[in-house]
């Protein structure tokens, strides 16, 4: 198995937390996977995209996509991520700061992607056991059991002090939010990937209005992604370099997720996160769980 070792910038050394990354390209036919496979599910219409690459095969090895195929290729970010149902997640966060010890973490992750329900508790250690994050209406609020205390949070939240946010955890809805322009066709890695730059519309608020993505050509997963301020200033640097699936029995098709985000803070450059995805759970979860009240009675 063929693999490349790249370093992320101004980082010298690999550690646990900023370490290199083994990118290795998946065993596949060279023919790029068709974004209408993506768009509408994946898997289970790789005939089609064979089918479509030899009838248009201009349109699918065109460097350059156009508007229309880079919003499909958002469709088919969100469209693999979303569960269509309940989801549940046991997740690990460790944090590297310049002169302290690193600080693991772990909390559950439950989502209701079906009213864009979100929340976050923090389960390790004992100092951080009941604290947690919700998200309802659109609101993030955040939860401290050892003031009684909710207090609302924007979406760049630094998620238990960490360089994650809300967005690393939730559902996507890229092609909702933003405008696509592509920047190139070029190489991370062993792999082919599309580089797409993103601007927020108009009246929507998300952590960052600049967001670029490098996504896999094959796969349709992104491996890359830097996060950037309305002045054009780069705020954050992530990898999401494993991903893993699971099958839901709603979608009728894979739901994917990252199995490890390294996230580097671009402002503080000896900083950064690694988030491992442990495991992942679909099944159902209780009907009124989402509301502070349930929340609270955890952190008791």
């Amino acid at each position: 198995m063929n693999r490349n070792h790249f370093y992320h910038q101004d980082t010298k050394a690999p550690s646990k937390t900023k370490e290199y990354f083994n990118f290795s390209k998946p065993k596949s036919n060279s023919l790029k996977a068709s974004l209408v496979s993506w768009c509408l599910g994946g898997e289970r219409l790789l005939k089609v995209s064979l089918l479509l690459a030899l009838m248009f095969p201009a349109a699918v090895f065109a460097g350059t996509l156009t508007k229309a195929e880079m919003v499909d290729v958002l469709k088919g970010i969100d469209l693999r991520i979303r569960s269509g149902g309940d989801y549940k997640a046991l997740v690990y966060l460790e944090q590297h700061q310049k002169d302290k010890p690193d600080v693991a973490q772990e909390a559950i992750v439950y989502r209701r992607d079906a009213d864009q329900k979100l929340m976050i508790l923090f389960t390790k250690p004992k100092t951080e056991a009941g604290k947690g994050y919700l998200r309802v209406d659109r609101n993030l609020w955040y939860y401290d059991p050892t003031v009684g205390k909710w207090e609302r949070r924007t979406d760049r939240e630094r998620i238990g002090g960490t360089d994650s946010n809300r967005e690393d955890f939730d559902q996507s809805n890229l092609a909702v939010q933003y405008e696509p322009a592509f920047a190139g066709e070029e190489k991370l890695g062993a792999f082919d990937v599309w580089h797409l730059k993103l601007t927020v519309k108009s009246g929507i608020d998300v952590a960052y209005p600049i967001v670029e993505f490098w996504v896999d050509e094959a796969t349709g997963n992104y491996l890359k992604r830097q996060d950037f301020a309305l002045s054009g200033r780069l705020m954050r640097t992530s990898y999401d370099p494993k991903w893993n699936k699971v099958y839901s029995d709603i979608k009728k098709d894979n739901l994917w997720f990252p199995k490890e985000i390294h996230i580097y803070d671009e402002i503080d450059k000896a900083n950064s996160t690694l988030v491992v995805i442990q495991s992942v759970d679909l099944s159902a979860l209780p009907e009124n769980m989402f509301t502070k009240a349930w929340l609270e009675t955890k952190s008791r």
